[in-house]
């Protein structure tokens, strides 16, 4: 009952403002110039003469009690401003010339009524034109505040809009980069299978999440030749058909293929939107990725290179042992965690030249360091891999920090710096803490390890 009311009383307003404009726009018309000029001498003349039909011998009703040949030049005065009220006054004037002063027995001039009415309407005149400044002043601003509202509410909708997709994006793709390569080490270090390609099903629903695939299987290929049953199959069942063009052109260039490769975009036959390899260490083609759906706006560069990173990462994963056994060679008392994700950053640095970085904060072997190094150890990224490394005099805590170059190195500093001086009082400075850093680059990883080793001085 009370939203209907409420809703009448909406219509009711509305209405009343709707009736009150059409009455505003017929009593005062926005009139100007020649316009207001024409009405005003058409309005006088008009009045005048039904004046003199109605009353023929005092047209001007003087001696009446009230002067009433003024209401009109009153009026005129306050919808058009002071100067077609004096216009209004000049016509009265020579309708009083006209009725009282040609005759054959003119009247004397009425010096008090007409200067009287004349104050009487430039009072009104001026009115009107204060107010009709104002109301043009209003409306200046009424119609800038309606443009801004306007630009708002288009600005609100598509902030909405974008909300909404933003929304849709994060319930389809909820991870981050880090996140999804966090999991991916995981699933890498946890499968101890013999399998070709171990954690193959955990792998693809982790790709599956971040790239949004809907249609998709992961293939083994053995001596160039792949399987044409799916070795993990997502959203059906998928086959590969090694006569397909995306399936030809991934062999033989051991490249992303896809729709809109420039070499394929006029290709016909194909079954899939991109086939993908997968990659060991050695370049050795160990498995493919086949794709039959996902959304068409997914289907982009900077996904589908997504994907790839993600292969190649998960690929380093399998070949793990082939990968990581020159830095274990040389340094057999680095963690297998450490010397793993090293090999891996090394390899996405020479192929993609994204860069990682390793930084190592040197301690001194006593006691009063032992909650500074603590301190800094509670402070290490999900993400980042550390190592302890520990000499006879002094110990370091090495970070290999993923896709790390030298703005985040200084950022990584300057927060552990911050949380040492937060929780002790002191930096690097007065707690004796140095620090040596290393590019990851994939020349000779295990021997430039250890000369960061013996930078940091551990046996001194």
């Amino acid at each position: 009952m009370t939203d209907s009311t409420t809703i009448d009383d909406s219509n009711q307003r509305a209405k009343s403002v709707v009736l009150g404009s059409a009455a505003g726009r017929w009593i005062a018309p926005a009139a100007t110039g020649w316009r207001a000029v024409g009405e005003t001498v058409l309005i006088m003349v008009v009045a005048l003469a039904i004046g003199s039909v109605l009353v023929p011998d005092n047209p001007l009703l003087f001696n009446t009690g009230f002067p009433w040949a003024w209401l009109l030049p009153l009026v005129i005065a306050l919808r058009y401003g002071s100067l077609m009220g004096a216009l209004g006054a000049a016509v009265l004037l020579g309708g009083w010339y006209v009725f009282y002063g040609m005759g054959a027995a003119p009247q004397p001039f009425p010096t008090r009524f007409f200067l009287g009415g004349l104050l009487f309407v430039m009072v009104a005149g001026q009115f009107g034109d204060i107010w009709s400044a104002r109301l043009a002043r209003a409306n200046e601003i009424n119609g800038y505040l309606g443009d801004r509202l306007a630009a708002l509410t288009k600005n609100h909708f598509l902030l909405r809009l974008s909300h909404d997709r933003l929304e849709n994006d994060l319930l389809a793709r909820p991870t981050t980069l880090r996140d999804t390569l966090t999991q991916l080490r995981r699933v890498a270090l946890n499968d101890h299978s013999q399998s070709t390609l171990p954690g193959a099903e955990a792998f693809l629903k982790l790709a599956a999440q971040a790239c949004q695939l809907e249609v998709a299987a992961l293939f083994e290929v053995k001596d160039q030749q792949p399987a044409t049953e799916a070795l993990v199959s997502l959203g059906g069942k998928v086959t590969l058909d090694p006569r397909d063009p995306l399936v030809e052109y991934c062999l033989a260039t051991r490249t992303l293929a896809h729709v809109r490769v420039p070499e394929l975009r006029h290709m016909t036959g194909t079954r899939y939107l991109a086939v993908a390899p997968v990659l060991s260490g050695e370049q050795e083609l160990i498995g493919m990725v086949a794709i039959e759906q996902m959304p068409f706006l997914s289907v982009s560069h900077e996904n589908l290179q997504f994907l790839m990173v993600l292969l190649g990462y998960y690929a380093d994963g399998v070949r793990h042992a082939d990968a990581t056994r020159a830095i274990l060679e040389t340094l057999p008392e680095c963690p297998y965690d450490f010397a793993l994700d090293y090999s891996r950053l090394a390899r996405m640095q020479r192929d993609t030249g994204i860069e990682s970085t390793v930084v190592a904060l040197v301690f001194d072997m006593d006691e009063s360091r032992n909650a500074l190094y603590e301190q800094v150890r509670r402070s290490s990224r999900a993400l980042d891999v550390t190592w302890a490394a520990q000499g006879t005099t002094r110990r370091a805590f090495l970070t290999l920090m993923p896709f790390a170059g030298e703005s985040a190195l200084a950022a990584y500093l300057v927060r552990i710096e911050d949380s040492l001086e937060a929780q002790f009082g002191v930096n690097f400075e007065a707690a004796h803490i140095s620090f040596e850093k290393l590019t990851v680059t994939a020349d000779q990883p295990g021997d430039a390890l250890r000369r960061l080793l013996a930078r940091c001085h551990l046996d001194a």
